[in-house]
This record gives structure tokens, sequence and C-alpha cells, in this order.
């Protein structure tokens, strides 16, 4: 053990309130709605004329958050991200540095990661999303099922109770999505997916992976 081999090891105390553990993937928006409630109200960006903010919002410097857009707190928005036009941003979100949400988007209970672009007319609903992903127009992140029982992901093959009636995306790094993709409830997009335009993705896609209309097929350009 590390006190027999001679290490130093010290004690923590944890709070008794406040401490959550993080180990599967929904875990990481209920984290994130704890952390979002001890906001305090701070607007630093760019505010454009007819936006409404509501509530918890912090909006960090360089920020640019455009006409007609609803902001319903908590919510975060990062340095540099622009917001809108004509967005809606619900409860529990947190948007990274360098994102971008393009017109007429929806996003609610998410973690959106630094430099990611959801384009317009895009739905993110109780999801994660890593950085660097680009989601194309149309981007649809279903979040329920037909039944209302919990929604199942998939972990290491084995499908797991999620104990959410509503869970969107979990999506990796780097990923891109085409136009009008649909991702049904408790997907998994591995890092450096693709998913090519139109389809309807009902299982996950393994990281580095083409996902194309009749096969899912490993990158060419990341065989390096």
């Amino acid at each position: 053990s590390l006190i027999e081999s001679g290490a130093n090891v010290k004690a923590a105390i944890l709070p008794q309130k406040g401490w959550m553990d993080v180990g599967q993937p929904w875990d990481l928006l209920e984290a994130n709605a704890r952390a979002l409630n001890g906001l305090s109200f701070s607007v630093n960006g760019e505010v454009e004329d007819d936006v409404s903010i509501q509530g918890l919002v912090r909006i960090e410097k360089g920020a640019r958050i455009r006409s007609g857009t609803y902001i319903e707190g908590p919510v975060y928005i990062g340095l540099g991200s622009d917001v809108g036009p004509n967005c809606y941003i619900r409860p529990c979100t947190s948007i990274g540095a360098g994102v971008r949400i393009g017109n007429a988007c929806e996003v609610k209970n998410s973690i959106v990661m630094d430099g990611s672009h959801v384009a317009h007319l895009s739905y993110v609903g109780d999801s994660v999303i890593g950085g660097g992903c680009n989601f194309g127009a149309g981007t649809i992140t279903a979040n329920i099922r037909f039944d209302k029982k919990n929604v199942q992901m998939n972990i290491k093959g084995s499908s797991v109770d999620s104990g959410c009636r509503k869970l969107g995306a979990v999506v990796g790094d780097n990923a891109q999505t085409g136009i009008n993709v649909s991702l049904l409830p408790g997907i998994k997009i591995g890092s450096g997916a693709w998913v090519a335009p139109g389809l309807v993705v009902d299982e996950d896609v393994p990281s580095g992976h083409f996902l194309k209309k009749d096969e899912c097929v490993p990158r060419k350009d990341m065989d390096d």
C-alpha cells in the first residue's frame, strides 16, 4: 500500500454538500446544473438590442449576444462566444469559449465545450458536446423516448439505464454532423467522428469513424 511504501498520504475533508461522483456521462449534466446554481449575475460581453436575459446569467468578455435571443438562467456563456440571432438558451446550459450558436437555435440543459459550432436551426437538449465540434444546419438531438421510459445508453457494451427521462447525445471532441442529422436519445458520437447529412443515428458512432447511409467506416484521413 502507499502507507507501507512510505509515501506521504494526506486526508482531505470533503464538504457534505456539493460533492458528486461523476462516473457516467449523464452525471456531467447534474454536476453542471449544481455548479450553475452558484452563479452570480454578470454581463461583460456585447448584448445587442432586443435581447432578453432572465435569472442568473454570466456572459464573459468578448462574447456577443445577437438581437432576438432569449436567455433563461442559470446560463454561462464563455469568452468570445457568439450567440444568435433569435436563439433560445434555456436553463442549466454552459457554453464554453469561442463557441458559435447560430440563428434560431435552441440549447437546453447542455454543455457545449470550447470552439464548437452549432449551426442555424439546430436543437441541443440534455446533451454534452465536446470541444471543436461542428453541427450542420438542422442537427437535432432527440432527448425523450416515445414511451417516456428512462433513456438507455450503451456503456462498455451494456445497455445502462441512465435514470433520466430526458437525455440527448454525448459527443466527443472534433466530431462533425452534416445538415439535417437527427441523433436519437442516449446516442454517443466518438471523438473525430463524422455523420453524413440527412441521417437518423440510432447507434453509437465510434471515434474516428464516418457514418454514411449504408456503412460506418474508419475515416481515411485519420489513418496516420
